[in-house]
């Protein structure tokens, strides 16, 4: 899809770019700085528009515009000409190109001018095989199937093929020109630069392209990526799936970056290398690589160049000839006597073909006759400049409810009057069609009618001149007219559902604002006549299963039966032909505006409870995570658990087995000499106290648990933390545990429960020597008091392992104790941390954690400092 949207870059970019830079240096920059700036707004808007056509089966730009409008006949009409006379003259620039491309490539870099190619017999004009040979190609590629809304996946798999060959044969002329005609970029800037006359391209001011002409070149081609049809069919009706815009936000934007790094490069060495010898600069990424014999490469180019014109005309083509048939011939057709008893599916089909080769023949002329002395960029340009007459009636239409059919109608009839007089009327004088008096006198004598100087602006580029006037009329009209003229009912619906789109997305079928009604016969034969027995056959079924009716039980086809048949006629025949041919079967009794408003309120309740049920459900999801966790939670305090009810088992049983077997020895033994008696005796004692350490800790758990008061007193923390350690010095020594202390001040007071702090720090500095290093620990203590915010601080910190950051949230938890692999799993209950955690909070503290793995642990406490009253 990403690759496809390239088919924007056509045989302009391959020749017309160089062709510009030749002239205006980075002024064909522009065309390529629009769609790379509307890129990201693309999330927004161009989403907006694909949600709005996948919802009403939209065909074309043209079908676009008119369904926005109340299914608008006239205002398709309109849109479906204002296109073909725009883009005609951009569909003969590829013929150009592809025919001065042929001829260079067989008569070499001194080829005839462009008129006297232009000018050969017709048996011998290549041109007109180059047409007819097209005009086949586009008629197998885009009027294969009988609904143009269904995708052509070939036709998008053939475009993206092409835009990866284009970039990869321009690249490769622009990297032999850079790197083996010259000696890289530098050496053929230099070359350059030395140039007086080239010189001038490379500054800003005198390249020809002011701050005034960029804005209107960048504005256009914004507009053009998503207006010209060819864009809007490859963009809109050929995606099927909103979220590739993602990707072709970015994507896009590095393809145009990429094929126009060597344009410049190309540009500059095509006037130093063909100076004086009357080489027209379009053709300077043919004839370079011809000049040094590399017909290879010529060969490769000229491919290149074929795919980026032919692609641009079969998709062009391709949207213009449904536009053609849908708004053009059908409304017609379909509105004659008679015609719907007629079996119109296989016509269908020959009316698009039809359509393709008006368009191809149209196009040939233009390119025979009125195209000879401009360059490919200003066809191209003028092309630009129409097709953004579109743009006030479809980006107002999708974001102002207010806009009407009338305002729409008004503004592209003066905006394409403008943009026609002042700028395709040029050619026409050119051309010796019409009077040169009208440049210098004005239409009919009038000086502000001057198709150079509107209004008496002058000293301005015709093309500029012409896109401000006609954009800013064509607004201007849009903006008035619409308010002051009112909407029917189905341009309130219609206004409703573009503008709030989100809204209708999942609510089916369109607005009821007609009571309509039909014979479900009529409805089968109608589908039948127009999208053939097998198709027809297959959407009813489609229907019935999700009605889960049978519409030939039915007596009478409700509203939404109608619309069903509406939609899908609408995707084979147009928006306004479909209204045309169902208002002849069906019967229709309009509804009041008050009941109207009642449906769309309907609506916009129905919506709001979708979105509360989604909002539910994101509530229900929300819960069930939590649910979830918190399972998972039990799971794992279950098996902490298990694991304290292990280890306590394990670290009362291991005491207990020891005194049991001293007292033992000691009953059976009464000979055992003194000193061992009381050895024995002695280890009695401390696996005693063990198990009564151990039963405190379990006590003290459930004991803190309820706890809420307990006895204080003023007392100094220093002197407390000095008898903490004194009773861990032993330990640390045993592990060659250095222990370090600082502090600021010698006497910090503190109102707390004496035997509780005692425990706390306890259990902190012997667990901080428990896991500092085995060869040389070092355990550092900070105590000091914020004056100004009167908070205690204890820090200890450890040279140990550390602790994982995944771990560090549950090591104050219950029954936690981490096992590593150079301590294994330590001794006691993993209740240690828990309690001193308990303890602090119970007087108003706060404990924390700070750790890397290999780079030890600081365990931080915050007490409250004694504050006499």
């Amino acid at each position: 899809y990403a690759l496809s949207l390239a088919v924007y870059c056509s045989a302009w970019t391959f020749y017309g770019s160089v062709g510009r830079s030749a002239s205006a240096g980075m002024g064909f920059l522009p065309i390529y700085l629009g769609p790379t700036i509307l890129a990201p707004i693309s999330l927004i808007l161009l989403r907006k528009i694909i949600l709005i056509s996948r919802f009403q089966r939209i065909t074309s730009i043209a079908d676009f515009i008119s369904s926005r409008y109340g299914k608008s006949v006239l205002l398709g009409i309109i849109v479906t000409i204002i296109s073909l006379i725009a883009i005609i003259p951009y569909i003969a620039l590829q013929l150009k190109a592809i025919d001065f491309s042929f001829d260079i490539l067989a008569q070499g870099v001194r080829q005839p001018s462009l008129t006297e190619v232009k000018n050969q017999t017709i048996y011998f004009d290549s041109s007109l095989f180059i047409t007819i040979m097209l005009s086949i190609f586009t008629m197998v590629f885009g009027a294969q199937k009988l609904e143009p809304n269904e995708k052509h996946f070939g036709l998008v798999t053939a475009i993206a093929f092409e835009s990866f060959v284009k970039i990869i044969a321009f690249v490769t002329a622009g990297i032999f020109v850079t790197y083996f005609m010259y000696d890289g970029f530098s050496d053929l800037f230099s070359q350059a630069y030395a140039d007086a006359e080239i010189r001038k391209l490379f500054k800003f001011e005198s390249s020809g392209i002011n701050s005034w002409s960029w804005f209107w070149l960048t504005l256009i081609s914004m507009f053009a990526i998503i207006l010209l049809p060819r864009q809007f069919h490859i963009a809109v009706v050929e995606n099927t799936n909103p979220n590739f815009i993602v990707k072709s936000m970015w994507l896009f934007p590095l393809y145009l970056l990429v094929i126009n790094i060597f344009v410049f490069p190309i540009a500059v060495a095509g006037l130093l290398h063909f100076k004086g010898m009357g080489v027209e600069a379009d053709t300077f990424v043919l004839d370079l690589p011809l000049s040094e014999g590399k017909n290879w490469l010529a060969l490769f180019v000229f491919i290149g160049g074929f795919s980026a014109a032919t692609g641009m005309v079969i998709v062009e083509s391709t949207a213009l000839s449904i536009m053609f048939s849908n708004h053009l011939i059908l409304p017609a057709l379909v509105s004659s006597a008679g015609f719907i008893k007629k079996d119109f599916s296989g016509q269908l089909l020959l009316i698009r073909r039809v359509g393709i080769i008006f368009v191809m023949s149209l196009s040939f002329l233009y390119y025979k006759f009125l195209s000879d002395g401009y360059p490919l960029v200003s066809i191209g340009l003028i092309s630009f400049a129409g097709v953004a007459q579109l743009a006030p009636a479809l980006i107002g239409g999708i974001f102002w409810k207010r806009a009407t059919a009338a305002g729409a109608i008004s503004s592209l009839l003066v905006g394409f009057s403008v943009w026609a007089f002042t700028l395709p009327f040029l050619s026409l004088v050119e051309a010796g069609i019409a009077s040169k008096k009208i440049l210098s006198e004005g239409f009919l004598g009038i000086y502000f009618l001057r198709p150079t100087a509107l209004f008496g602006l002058e000293n301005s580029d015709p093309l500029s001149h012409s896109i401000f006037w006609s954009l800013l009329l064509n607004s201007l009209t849009f903006l008035i007219v619409s308010l002051c003229t009112k909407r029917t009912k189905l341009e309130l619906a219609q206004a409703d559902l573009f503008v709030d789109i989100s809204k209708y997305t999942g609510a089916g079928s369109d607005i009821e604002i007609v009571k309509r009604e039909a014979k479900p016969s009529d409805l089968i034969i109608l589908l039948t006549r127009f999208l053939g027995e097998e198709r027809a056959l297959q959407l009813l079924n489609m229907y019935e299963k999700q009605q889960n009716i049978s519409i030939e039980g039915l007596e009478v086809a409700n509203a939404d039966l109608v619309n069903y048949v509406e939609t899908h006629l609408a995707g084979a025949i147009g928006a306004p032909s479909a209204k045309i041919v169902l208002a002849s079967i069906v019967q229709e009794d309009s509804i009041s505006l008050e009941e109207m408003l009642k449906v769309l309120e309907q609506t916009r309740e129905i919506v709001e409870y979708s979105k509360a049920l989604e909002q539910k459900s994101a509530e229900l999801e929300q819960t069930t995570q939590q649910l979830i966790l918190a399972n998972e939670q039990l799971q794992e305090l279950d098996k902490m658990k298990a694991d304290f009810v292990t280890t306590v088992s394990h670290e009362l049983r291991t005491p207990l087995t020891a005194i049991r077997s001293l007292s033992r020895i000691m009953l059976d033994y009464e000979d055992l000499e003194s000193s061992q008696q009381k050895n024995y005796l002695r280890i009695v004692v401390s696996e005693s106290e063990r198990i009564s350490r151990l039963i405190n800790e379990v006590l003290n758990l459930e004991r803190l648990q309820s706890a809420n008061q307990m006895l204080t007193e003023v007392f100094d923390l220093q002197k407390l933390l000095a008898d903490a350690l004194q009773n861990i010095a032993p330990i640390a020594a045993e592990r060659r545990a250095n222990l370090i202390v600082k502090s600021d001040t010698s006497s910090i007071l503190v109102q707390a429960n004496r035997d509780s702090m005692m425990q706390v720090l306890i259990n902190l500095l012997s667990n901080s020597v428990k896991f500092c290093d085995n060869e040389n620990g070092e355990i550092k203590i900070n105590i000091y008091k914020n004056e100004v915010t009167k908070i205690v601080f204890i820090n200890i910190t450890d040279n140990g392992i550390g602790i994982a950051e995944a771990h560090q949230n549950m090591i104050f938890e219950r029954f936690t104790q981490l096992s590593n692999s150079q301590f294994g799993k330590p001794s006691g209950s993993g209740l240690g941390l828990f309690i001193t955690k308990r303890l602090i909070e119970l007087h108003g503290g706060s404990i924390s954690l700070r750790s890397e793995i290999n780079k030890g642990a600081t365990f931080e406490v915050q007490l409250p400092s004694f504050a006499p009253k």
